[in-house]
């Protein structure tokens, strides 16, 4: 990678640092996560205009599980195959799972947590939760283009809320990437977004169901055109997904960063997108930025039909 903040590694072997994939911070800024068994994580931001060239090593590997501040490495630092969207392993995905909210084995968790509807493309609206103290950053993650938040309170609370509204709102919890990535070439201008939303907002407070301890919230339309720089000038055309695989080279310049999608152009002009969940786990030497990308590319995947809404009764 080209910026010394990056851990370069020598052409003649692995000196042990390998890409952790894409972290959001906040304010909000997207940086590409390094680890090394006995340094430590170092960090470089992704920012547009900023050159961006690397070639893969021999093998991808598990990243392991990470806690906050805690990082436990992969036991048997498994293979991971180089197009796998997870870079853990099974047993390793199946402890990260354990801690995580989505698994409801955490009804005790002291923190309150916000209830949202995430905007992403049009008829492309999930619900969710995501811990209050995060402010948003898991929202960042998904690459949601907008989004609005709809209560707050303890967790079990807003895990009711969450199926409450998922069924009277006839919205999932979950959008395909295929979705998300389509709705990104044409994105409706923020009062549009913000219009939709406010429709859900209103049939939201209007419902009777929603647990007493969850604390309702104004409408107030947060969108992310800034922050994933899709507010400016693109050039069209098609666009293509990178293929990750052993000793292949990737080189561009970021044009946009989105969840964890970076929208590159290389230097025969094409955009591309690099899904830096399969980045994590390779490790990676500083390429030339001028320098081809021979990594495999593939048209990226039609956009599925939004789902039809499912009748109450």
């Amino acid at each position: 990678m080209s910026d010394d903040r990056v851990p370069r590694e020598p052409r003649s072997g692995d000196s042990g640092w390998r890409c952790a994939g894409l972290r959001w911070g906040l304010p909000a800024e997207p940086a590409l996560l390094w680890r090394h068994p006995e340094r430590g994580e170092r960090a470089s931001t992704l920012s547009p205009g900023r050159p961006i060239a690397f070639t893969t090593g021999a093998a991808r590997r598990c990243v392991g599980v990470r806690r906050g501040d805690r990082h436990t490495a992969c036991p048997t630092a498994a293979a991971i195959p180089p197009t796998a969207v997870s870079a853990q392993c099974p047993e390793c995905a199946r402890l990260d799972r354990s801690y995580s909210v989505a698994a409801d084995t955490r009804a005790d968790d002291p923190r309150p947590y916000d209830v949202y509807l995430a905007w992403f493309g049009p008829g492309w609206v999930k619900v969710g939760i995501t811990a209050t103290e995060r402010e948003g950053a898991r929202l960042l993650e998904q690459a949601a283009l907008s989004y609005v938040l709809l209560g707050r309170g303890p967790l079990m609370a807003a895990r009711r809320a969450e199926s409450v509204l998922g069924a009277a709102l006839a919205v999932p919890d979950r959008i395909p990437y295929a979705a998300k990535r389509a709705a990104r070439e044409a994105v409706p201008p923020p009062p549009e977004r913000a219009a939709e939303l406010a429709e859900l907002h209103a049939r939201a407070r209007a419902l009777t169901a929603l647990p007493e301890s969850l604390q309702v919230l104004p409408c107030a339309p947060v969108h992310h055109d800034a922050a994933f720089a899709l507010d400016r000038p693109r050039p069209p055309g098609p666009v293509g997904l990178v293929q990750l695989a052993p000793h292949a080279t990737v080189a561009g310049t970021v044009e946009a960063v989105a969840g964890p999608d970076v929208s590159l152009r290389d230097a025969d002009g094409r955009a591309l997108i690099l899904d830096t969940r399969q980045l994590a786990g390779w490790p990676l030497t500083t390429a030339d930025p001028s320098a081809p990308t021979t990594a495999p590319v593939r048209p990226t995947e039609p956009p599925p039909s939004p789902p039809a809404p499912e009748p109450l009764f």
